[in-house]
């Protein structure tokens, strides 16, 4: 699967804690080979290749003997490093994307800006501290690591939710659909910078 286009990128990141390889294609169909150690996280990642169409390989091994912070923030970090240079020079992008999410009782709501300026701003108060293996308070480290590096504005809100499970999903199938919206080509501005700067 990790066949390299003009929209691909693959990042290797190895610290004492942490060995990441992420391998992305923005023009995908939704493939995924994810194994980062901690399933619910590997379900999520999922959700953003299917619903995002975007070519998807992850394996992480991290220090899971002491708990899953420094694995799922270095995983959002790298994702976020090979997204910015699969995106390269953003020429012909959309860059702004948005998307609303429904799964029974929750709804969440996603907007991301390609601006170059790393920014997240997340509202969500999940109804569980655990989901499966996943620490809810890691889904902001993902997150976080991935803005800082991938050089985005980036709103999470959920909305309405009763059950964490639901909660997290919506926000992960909310991002992906604001990524595949916002890193699509305009066929009306292909050879342009979406930016009065000229740059971003």
């Amino acid at each position: 699967m990790s066949h390299v286009t003009p929209r691909s990128a693959v990042v290797q990141r190895d610290t004492k804690e942490t060995q990441i390889r992420v391998f992305l294609n923005l023009d995908g169909s939704g493939d995924a080979k994810l194994s980062t150690g901690i399933g619910f996280f590997d379900h999520m990642l999922d959700q953003i290749a299917r619903h995002g169409l975007i070519d998807l390989e992850i394996e992480a091994k991290g220090d899971l003997h002491i708990d899953g912070h420094h694995t799922v923030e270095d995983v959002g970090i790298t994702l976020g490093q090979a997204m910015a240079q699969a995106v390269g020079d953003k020429k012909g992008l959309r860059r702004y994307g948005h998307a609303y999410i429904p799964l029974d009782e929750a709804l969440s709501r996603v907007v991301v800006d390609f601006s170059g300026r790393p920014g997240l701003h997340m509202r969500v108060a999940f109804k569980s501290g655990m989901i499966g293996g996943l620490d809810t308070q890691l889904v902001y480290e993902f997150f976080q690591g991935f803005v800082n590096h991938a050089g985005v504005s980036l709103h999470i809100d959920n909305l309405f939710g009763d059950n964490a499970h639901h909660q997290c999903e919506t926000i992960f199938k909310a991002f992906a659909r604001a990524l595949r919206m916002a890193l699509e080509i305009d066929p009306r501005a292909a050879d342009l910078i979406p930016s009065t700067k000229g740059s971003l």
